[in-house]
């Protein structure tokens, strides 16, 4: 059952207001698939993810971002670290639970901590502002969903709302981050 959620825009609400945004998460997970998939992972991640609430908190609330949106960024990219190699990812490119791509970014910070986070964190609001400059009659929610896409695959690869995640990892990803992102945002994040 694919049903339609809206996760809290990042200037239009009040901190801390959850609203619903729209997602179509494609996952395959066994036998579940879609938003059910994404959530279940998204559970399976939260006792690792529970080690860095407090920064992820932190730095949510330091550049005024959900710190949900972190968490299933965090989730999708590492498995809250679980699956990194001494902090590595990505064949060697990816750096930290958001998993930041040393070609394209000086690294700062160790990979768990609160500056790579915040590193992490200002790519994703950069790459907002991309898109709420590209497409300035979408709502700030799409803006929102669009920026996640971007943190993927870059602002380029956003083209329409609709077919926003092809050509991300997976052809899902900011349906997967949004989903995951509601389980975490109903867990404290």
């Amino acid at each position: 059952m694919l049903g339609t959620h809206r996760l809290l825009s990042l200037h239009d609400l009040p901190r801390g207001m959850v609203c619903l945004l729209e997602t179509k998460a494609s996952l395959l997970l066994g036998f579940i698939t879609g938003v059910p998939a994404s959530k279940k992972i998204a559970e399976r991640d939260l006792k690792a993810m529970d080690k860095y609430k407090t920064l992820i908190k932190k730095v949510g609330e330091k550049l005024c971002i959900e710190p949900a949106v972190i968490a299933g960024i965090i989730s999708r990219e590492s498995h809250a670290g679980k699956i990194l190699k001494g902090g590595w990812g990505d064949n060697g490119n990816g750096f930290g639970l958001m998993q930041v791509d040393k070609r394209y970014h000086k690294l700062q910070g160790t990979w768990n901590g609160e500056a790579h986070i915040t590193q992490g964190t200002t790519i994703l609001i950069n790459f907002i502002k991309r898109i709420q400059k590209k497409f300035s009659n979408w709502t700030k929610d799409q803006q929102l969903k669009g920026g996640i896409s971007a943190y993927n695959a870059g602002d380029g690869n956003v083209r329409t709302y609709e077919r926003m995640d092809i050509g991300t990892t997976h052809d899902d990803y900011a349906n997967d981050v949004v989903a995951r992102a509601q389980y975490y945002k109903q867990h404290g994040y």
